[in-house]
């Protein structure tokens, strides 16, 4: 006996097979837009030029005196900031230096990466041509040492000039203690406090004098070209992966949506459990898979069971369903009395209605509105039977099982109702055809 929908909808992978299912009854709206994102990728790919990127390698070596504030680090294992070295390295002060040696108006921009645990800028440059590509990221690499070279020689003639102001400022405090030394008494205490604080200028004055002699002293290298950048070979984009890569990507992700877009727009009834989720009522059976066994007689349970009169209207969307089917109704003995709305009294004597609904034949909307039709007249609705007109041959929706019979059932009293004289033989659940007495 299958499970709810409920219960399915709590099995593992029930909604992956719901979303697979429904990829599958769209496959073409699918593969379409697969196909069609890989197309314009390609075309994008064609369609854009080709660029060429050259690389220049450059060791930066540190110049002056370590700056306290700049301490060596796991990630800098130098005593310089090459992260800052490689924002100056693409600033634009270096951008027009490197233009105004190429004698271009404005050079291509320069992407600038540092190497783990490195002292090593590599700046690259992409242009349209394999030879600007190249001279560009050279010129930079070559304008950014200069810049830096000028940058520390202006920064070690400011100290330079500071150091010779304050030592000069000491030497004239040297001179003055001098002077006040020479008025003062010997063994005063005045004396004494001069004496003291003449040493202190002395000091001053010599520390100074060797910090000054040091800056003059220091050697000015920012740096070396270690890989000179060389036209390259092959373009470094547009890439073939990645084009076809996102245009594939691109046109899946809009045929899932489209496809589910489309399936939940469109209310045709394919499947049992489409039934039950668009329209609401409850499916009895579904003869649209190939029949197993003791189904008909699980099917003939249920509708018994479920009827609450001796006289059930079978209601078959679309009205030619039976049409298709080609094997002749089986007539059962069973204690209702199945009507087929070809008589204009069988709705006004109908106890209930059981709805057989032709799979991929019908919409909801149909169901619905025979549902609201069948509710006007207060005849209820037992459940749907679903089948497909690609079965071969129609299954007698009553037909008992030889073990056991649904005459055996009526005559233990089991459903406690009584074969009246005006119960007809139960035949398959479908119209007649057309030219077949009813």
């Amino acid at each position: 006996m299958s499970q709810s929908p409920d219960v399915q909808a709590r099995r593992p992978g029930a909604d992956l097979d719901e979303h697979l299912s429904l990829l599958r009854r769209r496959w073409l709206l699918l593969v379409g837009c697969v196909v069609f994102g890989g197309t314009a990728g390609l075309a994008l790919m064609r369609l854009t030029p080709p660029a060429y990127t050259a690389v220049t390698q450059v060791h930066v070596m540190p110049v002056g005196p370590q700056e306290p504030g700049n301490p060596v680090t796991a990630r800098q294992r130098e005593p310089l900031n090459l992260d800052t070295e490689a924002q100056v390295a693409q600033s634009a002060v270096v951008a027009t230096r490197a233009a105004q040696a190429l004698g271009i108006e404005k050079a291509e921009p320069a992407v600038v990466s540092v190497p783990p645990n490195s002292a090593v800028l590599w700046i690259s440059v992409t242009a349209s041509e394999p030879g600007v590509s190249a001279a560009q990221s050279h010129a930079y690499a070559e304008a950014y040492l200069a810049h830096r070279r000028e940058s520390t020689l202006d920064a070690l003639a400011a100290q330079q000039q500071a150091v010779l102001a304050k030592l000069k400022q000491v030497n004239a405090g040297i001179d003055a203690g001098i002077k006040e030394l020479g008025q003062l008494p010997k063994g005063s205490p005045e004396r004494a406090i001069a004496l003291q604080r003449q040493g202190v200028l002395n000091r001053q004055a010599a520390s100074l004098a060797l910090k000054h002699d040091a800056l003059r002293t220091v050697a000015v290298t920012p740096g070396a070209i270690i890989s000179r950048a060389a036209p390259p070979a092959a373009p470094s984009s547009p890439s073939l992966p990645l084009y076809l890569g996102t245009g594939l990507m691109a046109g899946l992700l809009t045929g899932s949506a489209a496809a589910y877009a489309r399936d939940r727009l469109d209310t045709r009834l394919r499947t049992a459990a489409d039934v039950e989720r668009l329209t609401g009522l409850p499916v009895l059976g579904d003869l649209s898979d190939p029949r197993e066994h003791g189904v008909a007689h699980d099917l003939a349970c249920a509708v018994v069971a479920a009827c609450p009169g001796k006289r059930l209207l079978i209601k078959t969307l679309p009205a030619d369903l039976g049409a298709s089917f080609a094997a002749e109704p089986l007539e059962v003995r069973a204690p209702l009395s199945v009507l087929d709305g070809s008589d204009v009294r069988d709705l006004a004597r109908a106890d209930a209605a059981l709805l057989l609904v032709g799979l991929g034949r019908v919409t909801a909307q149909q169901v619905t509105a025979a549902a609201s039709r069948l509710s006007r007249h207060d005849v209820p609705i037992i459940g749907v039977v679903t089948a497909a007109d690609a079965v071969p041959s129609f299954v007698p929706l009553l037909e008992p099982r030889p073990h056991t019979p649904l005459g055996k059932l009526v005559a233990t009293g089991e459903f406690g109702v009584s074969v009246s004289a005006e119960t007809t033989p139960m035949q398959a659940l479908r119209p007649p055809r057309p030219g077949q007495p009813t």
